[in-house]
């Protein structure tokens, strides 16, 4: 038998790009405190797959096209003296949500491929969602490390940054559009509504542990692996939904590292 005819191999395999993308991209969120941002990001993919699926385009392309317009909405208010981006931001989820049930209401219920950007399908890969995981994948690993050093030093030092020749919006705005990128890969495995627990609660166990950056993303990479492999064998033994058992997964793991880290100090962060 191939290896790649079998369905939860290759959800397995799926599984493991996909908790290295979350565990990558999660520690700028959980370090920028992005998660907010995060979680609104994986929201506002909702109407743009129900208006995909009503006009009959690729509904991945409809979520990225969504995510975009909230990505640019927020490096914008950022950017303007005296705006709270942090409550534009809710409002922008609640209103993106809220499109999302108004065009679907103007349906005949769920499809079965919108029902699955929802709450997650990853059973249902196939070889070529592999291959463009793949390469997602690669490519955020490569505009990481590019931009490793802009990307710490606009993070935490906006002005010195400023002062050393970085443009900060444009780092920012790069960050930004990599995070939506990290979201809509991840939202078919997972989810929509449980997409965001995969991306931060293995970034937040880490940062449990760990104040040195190089340390910290390997441990948020392994966790996130730990938390989807996990989730999917229990999803099996249990006939439980993947989504969710990998996003209860995720969410033990910083459980648990909470408990077990009670006592410690945590350090300031270093690169």
């Amino acid at each position: 038998m191939n290896w790649w005819d079998d369905a939860l191999h290759r959800a397995a395999a799926e599984v493991v790009l996909v908790g290295a993308l979350a565990g990558l991209i999660g520690v700028h969120v959980v370090l920028r405190r992005l998660s907010y941002f995060t979680m609104a990001l994986t929201h506002a993919t909702f109407p743009g797959v129900v208006a995909a699926s009503i006009i009959g385009v690729n509904l991945v392309a409809g979520g990225t096209a969504a995510g975009a317009v909230i990505v640019l909405a927020v490096a914008a208010l950022s950017r303007r003296q005296g705006q709270n981006a942090a409550a534009a931001t809710g409002v922008m989820l609640s209103a993106g949500f809220a499109l999302g049930a108004a065009l679907l209401a103007t349906q005949n219920g769920f499809s079965r491929d919108l029902s699955s950007l929802l709450v997650g399908s990853i059973l249902t890969v196939t070889p070529q969602d592999l291959a463009l995981t793949a390469a997602l994948l690669a490519a955020v690993i490569v505009v990481l490390a590019i931009g490793a050093r802009p990307l710490l030093f606009t993070g935490f030092d906006p002005t010195g940054a400023r002062a050393a020749g970085f443009a900060v919006p444009a780092w920012n705005l790069v960050l930004l559009f990599t995070i939506e990128v990290v979201v809509v890969t991840v939202v078919p495995a997972v989810g929509t509504i449980l997409a965001v627990a995969l991306i931060v609660a293995p970034a937040a166990a880490a940062r449990r542990w760990s104040a040195h950056l190089p340390t910290l993303t390997a441990l948020a990479v392994t966790f996130a692996i730990a938390a989807g492999l996990a989730g999917l064998y229990a999803s099996q033994r249990l006939n439980v939904a993947a989504g969710a058992s990998i996003a209860l997964s995720a969410t033990g793991i910083l459980l648990a590292s909470t408990i077990l880290t009670r006592h410690r100090r945590r350090p300031a962060m270093v690169a």
